[in-house]
């Protein structure tokens, strides 16, 4: 492989290091769900934290994870006993026309919302110590956004001003790897351009 010529690197220096100033994504801690069409599966995974503040624990209870767009509600996580707190949450009033589905399998810790005329409540593990990092997945075999009745999009829950004090949902959204892929693809295609201008 030849090596780049002198005048070339401090160029491809340049590069490499635009590509990778505007490829850092801000930090979030606030929750961030996330559904993708995986294969033959619609895939659920979350992470990050969640601020209960002025939220009051309603109760124990055992969870699985279920999404029912109509509701709107979603949990996620591996099936187990969460803790429901309910309050005032503000949210969108549904994220699709489906009805309840429940997920095939479920990792990880439990996290989810449900909204409702008469109730909304966020779920999080039995002992969850608050504003601590979360992380789970749900995985349903054989469906589509169609099937489940979601309608890609973002949708976000709030109860406070905190920075953790809200729920995001994003339904079909590119992932933010997308964004990194397409700034590396121009840095290289500037490259390539400016070589072959160069070797002439």
């Amino acid at each position: 492989m030849k090596a780049l010529p002198k005048k070339l690197l401090p160029l491809t220096l340049f590069a490499i290091a635009a590509t990778l100033l505007f490829s850092v994504q801000p930090a979030q801690a606030n929750f961030i769900e996330t559904l993708r069409q995986v294969g033959t599966n619609v895939v659920a995974t979350g992470t990050g934290a969640i601020d209960l503040t002025g939220l009051t624990l309603r109760f124990p209870a055992t969870l699985s994870p279920v999404i029912v767009p109509s509701l709107p509600g979603i949990i996620t996580g591996a099936p187990g006993t969460g803790a429901e707190f309910m309050g005032t949450i503000s949210g969108p009033p549904n994220f699709g026309s489906g009805l309840t589905t429940f997920a095939d399998s479920g990792v990880g810790q439990l996290a989810g919302v449900a909204t409702s005329p008469s109730l909304d409540v966020i779920f999080v593990p039995f002992g969850y110590g608050n504003d601590t990092l979360l992380s789970d997945s749900a995985t349903y075999n054989g469906a589509t956004f169609a099937s489940l009745g979601v309608t890609p999009g973002t949708y976000v829950w709030t109860w406070g001003t905190g920075p953790d004090q809200n729920f995001t949902l994003e339904i079909g959204t590119v992932p933010d790897g997308g964004t990194t892929i397409s700034l590396l693809g121009c840095a290289l295609l500037g490259l390539a351009v400016l070589r072959r201008k160069l070797n002439r």
